[in-house]
């Protein structure tokens, strides 16, 4: 059997929690959980504990919320567990270099990305909306950059037409809890070897907005329906049609057909049933099909739902989006 190691875990949402629980039924012994502290949720704005919490209590492990790793009073606490590793998964603090020495074999990460791509706050999002045939998790031996240190371990999961942000998410999630411990695994036994990160293919996935999850039609088909597919469910991408808000869950590249007028970027074709068709492009040469979508007051819909409810509202020549001059200009 495997040598149980004495493991701090740090970690906050969802997807942490997933790597925590892994751990939890591993031969690894998870001696303490650090979290992010209590944050209002919900209409009533009632203080709520983080997914990593809530798991750690269900699991009678002792939880630790400090606002900062940098006081010394915290990093005494932390090094009078007398962990042998720290697992950092989406902890949401800086670790301090006194922090990152404190534990005897350094403290690990798990990051959603195929370091060195997608350095950052959204990699999960980043690799669907540029495009990237693939992702995956790296375990990390962290340093005091921001996604810098050098690789143990790569587990890798393909990213296809159908993929979201959602999905991926929640794939990784468990890649990661499996990497982690697998990880740990062999650093118990034989060793893993640390391999630098190239210099060559550094991104940054910066911070999602909701501000960038307005669509502008005049951009091609695929970067629209990256972004769309990227942004299911957050920060979920929107469009206007007339005053309200149009939100657009899922969607794909599509084709002209012989009965489709020419229309300005971000008007409604003639629908297919199970898309709405949007002509898009610089000078609405291409289409975009989305086939989920939600309007004010409702939930998201299949676009052949949302036609049989809303037709009305969504017949062929119906424009979306802000009005811009210089898509007026080119008609």
């Amino acid at each position: 059997m495997t040598q149980s190691l004495r493991v701090i875990f740090a970690g906050t949402p969802d997807f942490a929690a997933a790597s925590l629980a892994t751990l939890l039924a591993s031969n690894h012994d998870v001696i303490a959980v650090y979290t992010q502290p209590d944050r209002p949720a919900g209409r009533g704005r009632k203080l709520t504990p983080s997914p990593v919490k809530a798991l750690a209590l269900e699991h009678d492990l002792p939880v630790y919320q400090p606002v900062t790793l940098k006081e010394g009073e915290a990093q005494a606490q932390l090094k009078a567990l007398e962990a042998d590793i720290m697992v950092v998964v989406a902890y949401g603090l800086l670790l301090p270099q006194a922090v990152l020495d404190i534990p005897r074999l350094g403290c690990l990460n798990v990051h959603a990305s195929l370091l060195p791509r997608w350095r950052g706050a959204a990699p999960i999002q980043r690799a669907i909306e540029a495009g990237d045939g693939q992702s995956g998790v790296t375990i990390m031996q962290m340093d005091a950059g921001l996604d810098t240190g050098p690789m143990l371990l790569t587990r890798t999961t393909p990213i296809d037409v159908d993929t979201t942000g959602g999905t991926l998410h929640d794939r990784l999630a468990t890649l990661g809890g499996e990497a982690i411990v697998e990880a740990l695994d062999a650093l118990a036994g034989t060793g893993l070897e640390a391999v630098p990160q190239p210099a060559s293919g550094v991104t940054y996935a910066a911070k999602l907005s909701k501000a960038e999850a307005e669509l502008d039609f005049r951009e091609p088909a695929k970067a629209l329906a990256a972004r769309i597919q990227a942004f299911n469910p957050w920060p979920v991408a929107w469009t206007t049609l007339g005053d309200d808000t149009l939100r657009l869950w899922r969607a794909s590249v599509g084709q002209f057909r012989p009965d489709d007028p020419q229309a300005a970027p971000g008007t409604l074709l003639p629908a297919a049933p199970d898309a709405l068709r949007i002509a898009c492009g610089s000078q609405g040469e291409e289409v975009l099909c989305v086939h989920q979508a939600q309007l004010p007051g409702g939930k998201p819909l299949l676009a052949r739902d949302l036609l049989n409810a809303r037709g009305d509202r969504l017949h062929t020549g119906t424009r979306l989006g802000r009005a811009h001059s210089s898509q007026e200009e080119t008609r």
